[in-house]
């Protein structure tokens, strides 16, 4: 089944996130296909939000590739950044498969990456931007 969430406006981005939520179910692993500058890691930080991440905990983890949080019931959530990853030697030298393999949902960007070692369930979700700033979520499942 296709999914789409227009997010019109930044202000609405939470409701947005507690919607992506509800409809991925049970997918805890998720792949943000973006152009730089599209959303990934704000709408990240607003499924963060919605889950009960502190707030000051969540920032970009490009540098340190995953960053990991808890949620408000103490569940652990990791946020991927692959944008610097050269050679999928670098996603498994930090535990790529203990990470996916854990239950947590895992939100990750740049994706692209490291796309020949994404399990087959992976939820692909790609944001694209309008003209107008207007930012569609779109994935199948």
């Amino acid at each position: 089944m296709k999914h789409e969430i227009v997010i019109k406006s930044l202000d609405r981005i939470d409701d947005a996130a507690k919607q992506f939520l509800k409809e991925i179910g049970d997918n805890k692993l998720v792949a943000l296909y973006a152009p730089m500058g599209a959303g990934k890691t704000t709408f990240t930080s607003a499924v963060c939000r919605i889950l009960g991440v502190a707030e000051d905990a969540v920032s970009s983890p490009t540098f340190a590739i995953v960053n990991e949080y808890r949620t408000a019931s103490g569940e652990p959530m990791f946020h991927f950044d692959f944008y610097r990853i050269n050679k999928i030697a670098e996603a498994l030298d930090i535990g790529f498969y203990d990470y996916i393999d854990s239950g947590a949902l895992c939100m990750m960007e740049w994706p692209e990456n490291i796309e020949d070692i994404l399990p087959e369930e992976t939820l692909k979700v790609h944001i694209n931007v309008a003209p107008d700033e207007t930012r569609t979520l779109t994935w199948e499942d």
